[in-house]
């Protein structure tokens, strides 16, 4: 990915994504606010409403409660003319006393009373029905059919307490006008015997009243008010469109479901709609306030849009800056990190064309003189690792010439004084190749060379140490011309003797196998001692040779001479041949250690020789 879908991908990822992430978020908080906070202020209307609705029942009860203390139902039901009741007859007003004058004149006056009559519960059949408030185009349901409907139980029940009725329940009695109508019995002061029953309707002024002055109000134009009772039907609508239907049933279900006060989105004639409904105490119906969704968050759908329009006009200025601006950052940057790829690939005469003004100039001058100084460290770095290696290499030898050369003359002294001559003369024959080959001044040997200088070390360690150990050699004759690093099996052989074998109370064994491919050959050294165990060995592959604390390590025993034998060997191979090649170590406590050598494959006058191989 390059540096420009990078900034582009940066300024999507700090600013744009984040933006519309912010954006949703407020997006979908703000719906959630609204419907909460519409429900709480619907709350407050539908508790409003409830409570005004209940004192318009409340002023009619205490209208009719005043009707019976005064006893003008009693007076009406056992008057011998009962027509003479109605208030629109004024005939019998002179023998009415005092309180019943005002009674009947504030029941006449009562703008609420639309209908009113009593049913006589020791009368004729026929003659049953007083009519105190007439009504035109209304037929009274008769008496003996009144008493088998199920309200006339109710009623009887209740004993003088109020049951009120809203429009469409029960058009047989209430007829079909959108009248409240108050049932309750009458019964005598005096003995309290049921005399009667009295209906009483009342018109809806009043509630239109208390709706309108809801609707008055901006914030509720579009908000229309209902009452249901329990099974679903519309019993007062403002709007007068749902009178006498049925709501939905799966918005029936939730009103069932739910308590005194609840509050929910739902769609309400094909509309998604918040619905409110709140039970009106001591009466078996519920009001309901339906508003639409779309009239609730049209503000929010604004900002919506206008969101869009942000978020579209900084997607396309993110790409005018990308397109206009960074091509040019880009495009430095672009061929410098060309160069800088030359430079991996090992060119580091890589150099960028200085031009330009700005902060893209001090960036070109820097990799040009960071590439000079590169060059001058690496000569430097290379100078001293050499020197490095050859006097490692130097004290290698050194160390080798004075303990393994004492130990082998007092072998050789031992002998003398047994009187072996022949294998004295072999000992000091093969001693003296082995102080040939190490005191050369040639890095590289033959193969060959190096097999016979590690056969005379093994032969001289079999007699030193009798029947400690043994050794196999299997190299390939096609591999004895190629080149190495003198010295570089002898210590590998070294450390299986002094340390894999190490109080074993077997004998052990060394074998030294070959294995030449296509452009390398390995040289493995396999051992059947001791072991090393998993930390052990991860300190001798991936240990910093250099750091101080690995020569106070106590890694493994002996650390002096082992640290010393392999830390050249793996040295001098990597130096010589790099990274792809070296010492590759195995091992495992109870079975062994395996030594992989890896080393380039060319002979001696090889285009392939050492320098060829590394670059």
């Amino acid at each position: 990915m390059n540096l420009r879908i990078k900034l582009f991908t940066a300024f999507l990822g700090l600013v744009i994504i984040p933006l519309f992430i912010l954006g949703i978020i407020t997006f979908l908080v703000s719906f959630n606010s609204i419907e909460t906070k519409y429900s709480q202020q619907s709350e407050y209307s539908l508790k409003a409403i409830a409570y005004s609705i209940t004192n318009v029942f409340y002023e009619m009860d205490n209208v009719t409660d005043n009707g019976i203390a005064k006893g003008v139902f009693q007076q009406a039901l056992i008057a011998k003319d009962p027509d003479s009741q109605d208030l629109t007859a004024s005939s019998q007003q002179l023998e009415l006393n005092a309180n019943q004058k005002n009674f009947r004149s504030l029941l006449y006056n009562h703008p609420a009373i639309d209908y009113a009559f009593l049913y006589n519960v020791h009368g004729r059949a026929g003659s049953n029905v007083i009519t105190i408030f007439n009504k035109e185009n209304f037929q009274t349901l008769p008496y003996e059919q009144f008493k088998e409907h199920p309200l006339y139980n109710e009623v009887v029940s209740l004993k003088g307490v109020p049951l009120w009725i809203a429009p469409h329940e029960y058009p047989e009695l209430t007829g079909s006008d959108n009248v409240f109508t108050q049932i309750r019995l009458i019964k005598d002061l005096n003995n309290l015997r049921s005399v009667g029953i009295l209906v009483v309707q009342i018109k809806n002024w009043e509630f239109e009243k208390i709706f309108q002055s809801l609707r008055l109000g901006s914030s509720m134009k579009d908000t229309r008010f209902m009452l249901v009772n329990n099974k679903g039907q519309v019993l007062y609508d403002y709007q007068s469109e749902m009178v006498g239907q049925s709501l939905e049933p799966n918005i029936m279900k939730k009103l069932e479901d739910g308590g005194n006060y609840q509050s929910f989105k739902a769609k309400f004639n094909g509309t998604e709609s918040v619905i409110s409904a709140y039970d009106l105490k001591e009466y078996p119906w519920k009001l309901v306030s339906v508003t639409s969704w779309r009239y609730l968050s049209r503000e929010v759908v604004t900002f919506a849009n206008w969101f869009v329009i942000i978020f579209f006009v900084c997607v396309v200025t993110a790409l005018l800056f990308n397109l206009l601006f960074m091509n040019r950052i880009t495009g430095t940057i672009g061929v410098i990190v060309r160069f800088m790829r030359k430079v991996e690939d090992g060119d580091l005469s890589a150099r960028v064309d200085e031009k330009g003004d700005d902060e893209l100039l001090l960036l070109q001058q820097g990799f040009n003189n960071q590439m000079v100084k590169i060059n001058e460290l690496f000569e430097q770095v290379k100078r001293e690792q050499f020197q490095k290696a050859n006097a490692e290499l130097r004290v290698l030898q050194a160390q080798i010439k004075p303990h393994f050369l004492f130990n082998t003359l007092e072998s050789i002294n031992v002998l003398a004084v047994q009187n072996e001559g022949r294998k004295v003369s072999e000992m000091v024959l093969r001693l003296a190749n082995i102080l040939r080959i190490s005191i050369q001044d040639k890095e590289e040997i033959s193969l060959n060379l190096e097999i016979e200088h590690l056969k005379n070390y093994l032969e001289i360690q079999k007699f030193r140490f009798d029947d400690l150990f043994d050794y196999e050699i299997d190299i390939p004759d096609e591999m004895m011309g190629c080149q190495l690093l003198k010295l570089t099996l002898q210590p590998l052989v070294e450390n299986s003797i002094q340390h894999g074998f190490e109080g074993i109370e077997y004998q052990g064994m060394i074998k030294v196998t070959g294995r030449m491919e296509a452009d390398r050959i390995t040289l493995r050294v396999e051992d059947n001692g001791i072991g090393m165990t998993n930390e052990a060995l991860s300190k001798i592959q991936y240990l910093d040779w250099d750091n101080p604390a690995y020569h106070e390590s106590g890694a493994y025993p002996s650390h002096e001479r082992r640290g010393l034998g392999l830390r050249s060997v793996y040295d001098r191979l990597r130096l010589k041949y790099g990274v792809r090649y070296g010492l590759f170590i195995c091992s495992q406590p109870g079975y062994g250690t395996v030594i992989q050598c890896v080393i380039p494959k060319y002979e001696l006058g090889d285009k392939n020789e050492t320098e060829g191989v590394i670059g």
